[in-house]
């Protein structure tokens, strides 16, 4: 048996009007499992567990180094990265980030969390992001990844260029997205300096959300051909 209490528990119960019979997937963000309802009422919701499901594994691991922007913007970018398969969000403070994010982000991280585990749940993933505290720019240039970029301008070589010809399943990246105003030379200069690789994904110039967005997406799209 499993349950599920508060307020999910009441939005499934009054809003979606659940009722015992039908037949839900569940998960403990480790796990995943069909269950059937045996009980629902506001406040709780009780499962009867049926069968385990196979959780769809995701090829790499890519840890989101995300320059923090606009709030409205950078909450689409938490739940489009949990789709596409990111294993980990940090909110970086960059020169150029707008002043007082960086404070503000640490009221967020409750909501951030929401909206990751809500975007998992829309995609069937089992395992939402982790969304760790803000970092300052220098603070994050020590992130462990195999592989890490750093998206930059048309400049910058393809992203699908740098890419390593041997691509194993469990392999590590990081991506370091830069603010709306984009990256200052000395940012440039502390990241390659750090070994990140800087790369661009388009001759145009990208919001911070989108790059992230198409990133992911060529990242997870090559590591599974």
């Amino acid at each position: 048996m499993a349950e599920l209490r508060g307020d999910d528990a009441r939005h499934l119960a009054r809003v979606l009007r659940a009722a015992p019979g039908q037949q839900y997937e569940i998960s403990d963000n480790h796990s995943a499992w069909l269950a059937e309802i045996a009980e629902a009422r506001p406040g709780r919701v009780v499962f009867r567990v049926l069968e385990p499901l196979a959780a769809p594994a995701i090829p790499l691991e890519i840890t989101v180094c995300a320059s923090l922007i606009q709030f409205v913007h950078f909450e689409w970018m938490i739940g489009k990265a949990t789709e596409l398969g990111a294993a980990r969000i940090v909110p970086v403070e960059a020169a150029r980030s707008e002043k007082g994010l960086f404070e503000a982000s640490r009221k967020r991280t409750g909501r951030w969390e929401r909206i990751a585990r809500e975007a998992s749940q829309q995609c069937r993933r089992v395992h939402a992001p982790e969304i760790l505290p803000a970092v300052r720019f220098v603070g994050v240039l020590g992130t462990a990844a195999e592989h890490r970029y750093f998206l930059e301008e048309g400049d910058a070589p393809p992203l699908f260029r740098a890419l390593p010809a041997e691509r194993p399943m469990g392999a590590s990246a990081g991506i370091l997205v830069g603010p709306e105003g984009g990256w200052t030379s000395a940012e440039r200069e502390l990241a390659a300096s750090a070994g990140w690789q800087p790369v661009s994904l388009s001759p145009l110039i990208l919001r911070a959300e989108t790059a992230a967005a198409a990133a992911l997406a060529l990242l997870i799209g090559a590591w599974m051909g």
